[in-house]
């Protein structure tokens, strides 16, 4: 089946042209006019790729990369961006946001051609269906190694046999794995304060368990323990992180994995996922700030993001995110906590 690309371009020449390059090198292509039109084609036409002219009517091209990055279904589809301008400024701010590449009018069809194959290349983890089992998992983590942004994923994670009633983890230990039942069944649950146990949720073959309390930075709430003969396979906690936050591409598709491609609970995953990051960007922000008299601090977007343990992409969402709810300013090169209030309670509740 070809890859479907959605071109969005309000000059009419070029949009005929580019939309006819990629026609005849099998591609399923379709067009839009501006940028409002652009963003409900991309929400139905469900594209593999897009590519968007940045200066358009009804709403510019960084307007449409942030509506879709929002949008679960939409948020890890490559973005290539198109402008006349060739200022390193605009370049700047194109990949900033998280684009995954850039071309400045007029650019050669072999530029176009070459960026359009090697950003499906990298999407195609997404769509790649992986089994719900240890092979699965285990072909799924090869693959996210060989994408250059993750190389430190371990090579050997092991399955381990559990007999029945035996704990898995219990409330209060460190949370340091993610599991992954191969074959059994486990239950998870809290003690009221007479003993009883009150279930929570119970597992069996290919379901994840632990992931909240890695996302959340927290021991285990809970205790899991099996109700029958149980293999599980474990994921270490820093393998599971960079899953998450290195890759949008390859943390797209493991939330799919790791929720069952439950719509429901994938949006839940990517919430909580979300807040996790946010939440740990501005416990560093803060840290940092207060070591300075007037709350503010210089660092590279680059430099945080490694402190932090995310993408630079990730940081820059996030850091839009908190200058849009007035919790901090940002220059680009500098920070500033701005209300220091709606910080720490950000911080308690999130």
């Amino acid at each position: 089946m070809a890859s479907k690309i959605l071109i969005i371009e309000d000059d009419r020449i070029m949009r005929e042209n580019t939309a006819e390059l990629l026609e005849l090198s099998g591609y399923e292509v379709e067009v839009a006019e501006n940028g409002k039109l652009g963003v409900q084609k991309a929400e139905s036409f469900a594209p593999d790729l897009i590519v968007c002219d940045i200066m358009m009517p009804e709403l510019d091209g960084y307007g449409v990369f942030y509506i879709l990055s929002k949008n679960p279904e939409t948020a890890a589809t490559p973005f290539i961006f198109l402008s006349a301008k060739a200022e390193k400024a605009d370049l700047r701010k194109g990949m900033s946001l998280g684009a995954d590449d850039y071309l400045t009018k007029p650019y050669d069809d072999m530029d176009l051609l070459n960026a359009v194959e090697s950003r499906l290349k990298k999407f195609n983890i997404v769509k790649k269906e992986f089994s719900q089992n240890v092979a699965g998992v285990q072909e799924f983590m090869q693959e996210a190694k060989d994408l250059s942004a993750i190389k430190d994923l371990a090579e050997e994670n092991k399955t381990y046999s559990y007999k029945i009633k035996e704990f898995i983890f219990r409330e209060g230990d460190i949370a340091n794995f993610l599991f992954f039942v191969e074959e059994g069944q486990v239950k998870t649950y809290k003690l009221n304060a007479d003993g009883k146990e009150l279930i929570m949720e119970t597992f069996g073959s290919g379901d994840f368990i632990g992931y909240k309390a890695l996302l959340e930075d927290r021991p285990y709430s809970e205790y899991a323990s099996t109700l029958e003969e149980t293999c599980v396979y474990k994921i270490p906690k820093a393998d599971f992180l960079q899953l998450i936050f290195n890759n949008r591409d390859v943390s797209a598709r493991f939330l799919k994995m790791v929720s069952h491609n439950l719509s429901e609970k994938e949006e839940q995953l990517i919430q909580l996922a979300y807040d996790s990051v946010k939440k740990r960007i501005a416990h560093q922000i803060k840290q940092l700030a207060h070591k300075s008299s007037n709350y503010s601090f210089e660092m590279s977007r680059g430099d945080l993001a490694k402190i932090v343990g995310t993408s630079k992409e990730t940081l820059v969402r996030t850091l839009t995110s908190l200058k849009e709810d007035g919790i901090i300013d940002s220059d680009g090169h500098s920070i500033e906590i701005k209300d220091q209030k709606k910080l720490d309670q950000m911080l308690m509740w999130s």
